[in-house]
């Protein structure tokens, strides 16, 4: 396949770049330090589309494709790591469970919301002890009537108070049963449905990271989606996507911290020279040039499967692994690269190294990510 970027993929990359320098870039610092989700700026976002990628125009959205998604994700995270996991987790959990999985009426009152940015999506799965572990999980619907019950609390959920509507996946049947699990759409203002914890965090601090408390919650019958027993067997399908997203996320991290990395090389002297000249810093760039390049690869080729409709499982697992890696490794280099002035807030470095943790770890550990590309390999 050509990869090459496409005209639409150069517009939308520039866009954003305009769009991030007045709205994102000012504020990051202080979205970082005081952990402020900003809610207003997603709604601008919203405004321009990057809110509902995926989504088709009949329900409000962009109707575009995963390469343009790939696209939006890498160059809003290439100016802030955390605004780009919140958009990402916005598109393709919330937003994209319901439009694989929801029924037309679901699709019709939601979609134009979440693709317009009017709500703001989260989707929950994690549960404080069962992670990896899904299901194990704890949180529980009954049926009573024409309503479901729930009860029990998700965490590590992003926009897990802040969020207009959630996505739950809850147990309906028995514990380790992949049939044993449901998904229903829960609104915010729903009596016994609220907001927890929210988690002071390394790095994506201006992304929200909350528990979603569920009390006696009685949601209408029509609010699950699809079958009873799907839940489980839905998200590992909306989480082939979401670790597209996060390779993404990966990526325009890993490119954030080159960019600063080739501009400080070229202008920090030392010696009478610029230190871009060093054969200690050069190869350090050659390095994370090269693992850049050999993870948007592996990113474009997990996306354009999607777009097709092929099995991708492995590919989605691959580029979500290797670029979670070289994010950290180019972060981690990039701070070496700027010395003691990496080691401060008054460059992006620092920042760029702190967020790329979390794409090791959100929507399956790099352990997690190892387990299905070997059970994938093994099958073929």
């Amino acid at each position: 396949m050509n990869f090459q970027p496409t005209d639409m993929q150069q517009q939308i990359a520039q866009v954003i770049r305009d769009f991030g320098k007045t709205h994102i870039q000012p504020h990051v610092l202080e979205w970082d330090e005081e952990q402020i989700f900003p809610k207003e700026l997603f709604k601008k976002m919203g405004e321009l589309g990057l809110m509902g990628v995926l989504v088709p125009e009949q329900y409000g959205g962009s109707g575009l494709g995963y390469l343009e998604y790939v696209t939006v994700i890498s160059e809003i995270s290439r100016i802030c790591g955390a605004i780009g996991l919140s958009v990402a987790a916005h598109n393709s959990l919330c937003t994209g469970h319901i439009l694989q999985f929801g029924n037309e009426e679901q699709q019709q009152k939601y979609l134009p919301k979440l693709a317009t940015a009017e709500w703001i999506g989260a989707w929950g799965l994690t549960e404080p002890n069962t992670g990896s572990d899904a299901m194990n999980m704890k949180c529980v619907a009954k049926k009573e009537g024409d309503e479901w019950v729930i009860n029990g609390t998700k965490s590590w959920i992003t926009h897990g108070k802040s969020g207009d509507v959630a996505v739950v996946i809850a147990r309906t049947g028995e514990v380790r049963d992949s049939r044993g699990m449901s998904a229903f759409i829960v609104e915010r203002g729903t009596p016994g449905f609220s907001g927890g914890k929210k988690e002071n965090k390394l790095g994506m601090r201006a992304s929200e990271t909350a528990e979603m408390i569920f009390d006696n919650c009685r949601i209408p019958a029509g609010n699950l989606v699809g079958k009873e027993g799907e839940g489980f067997i839905q998200s590992m399908k909306v989480l082939d996507g979401g670790r597209i997203s996060i390779a993404a996320l990966s990526l325009g991290i890993a490119k954030g911290a080159f960019d600063a990395s080739v501009k400080y090389s070229k202008e920090r002297h030392q010696f009478d020279q610029p230190i871009a000249n060093f054969q200690g810093i050069s190869f350090k760039l050659a390095d994370m040039a090269t693992q850049i390049a050999a993870a948007e690869l592996l990113t474009m080729q997990a996306a354009d499967m999607k777009n097709r409709h092929l099995p991708m499982t492995k590919q989605a697992a691959m580029a979500k692994y290797y670029a979670s890696e070289v994010a950290v490794s180019a972060s981690n280099e990039a701070v070496q690269i700027f010395g003691g002035y990496g080691y401060t807030k008054d460059f992006p470095v620092e920042k760029f190294y702190r967020d790329s943790k979390l794409c090791t770890i959100g929507e399956g550990t790099s352990e997690i990510q190892k387990i299905v590309i070997a059970r994938e390999a093994l099958k073929e």
